[in-house]
């Protein structure tokens, strides 16, 4: 029997790699998106958030088996946090209870390799306690500053979420309904988000710091692949895992910073 998925940022890059994939196998696939999408909304708004949730109950007939929310930004301004991060709370809060209701439920953040990289405290401690109000406060004097300071909108956002799948997803309400909730972490995606970076003197120059040893930047459907294991059926035991599908940048920059 076909599973249904919700897919945020299902148009383009990782998001529209595992939707073809997950239909190639016979999956019922809702994507999501600012547009092109079979739900079109704006995850920076409460009224887009709202509307993601409804529709979703109305294309899937009240059946969600899996949700994963990919939609994200990178840009060095405050929207990118109210994507990145409350995007996708809200994403995974506003269909929980059609998750919840189903069989073999599964979820997964997109999250980023950014997550490891140094932040402004102040905007993630916002972001942790829920605060939107005084993260897109702090999050646009970072982007007055300039897009060096404003990069910690991306780093803060992707640091915050992966966070909130680690301290959830062992919780009575999500492992304890049965739903396997995780995170992957990638490096450098050959994706539209990216194409600016990779097509540019100092773009390629920013990418140089992101060591990728084993085959270098990903393609979206690799990271597709990881994504639809971690929602299927087989994965029953993996818990608040954020897994760094990075080519080896995790091993390099944290070591045995593990244990």
């Amino acid at each position: 029997m076909s599973r249904t998925y919700l897919i945020t940022g299902g148009t383009g890059g990782i998001g529209k790699a595992t939707a073809e994939l997950l239909r190639s196998r016979g999956e019922k696939v809702i994507t999501a998106d600012i547009k092109g999408a079979d739900i079109n909304c704006d995850l920076t708004t409460a009224e887009g958030r709202e509307e993601l949730a409804e529709k979703t109950r109305e294309l899937s007939g009240g059946q969600l088996n899996a949700v994963i929310a990919n939609a994200g930004m990178q840009a060095p301004i405050a929207k990118t946090v109210q994507v990145n991060y409350f995007g996708a709370v809200a994403t995974l809060d506003g269909v929980y209870d059609l998750l919840a209701a189903s069989d073999n439920p599964r979820a997964v953040v997109t999250a980023s390799m950014a997550s490891l990289q140094p932040t402004d405290v102040e905007l993630l401690n916002a972001l942790l306690d829920n605060d939107e109000e005084r993260a897109v406060a702090r999050g646009t004097e970072l982007a007055e500053a300039g897009p060096r300071e404003g990069y910690a909108n991306y780093s803060a956002s992707k640091q915050a979420i992966a966070r909130w799948v680690r301290r959830n997803a062992p919780t009575q309400k999500w492992a304890g309904a049965g739903i396997a909730l995780n995170a992957i972490a990638p490096a450098v995606v050959v994706s539209p988000m990216t194409e600016e970076l990779r097509n540019s003197k100092e773009g390629l120059a920013q990418l140089e710091q992101v060591p990728m040893p084993l085959n270098g930047w990903l393609e979206p459907e690799q990271a597709a692949a990881m994504l639809a294991f971690l929602t299927s059926v087989e994965n029953t035991h993996l818990c608040g895992q954020v897994i760094f599908v990075d080519g080896g940048y995790d091993a390099i920059t944290r070591g045995d910073s593990t244990w």
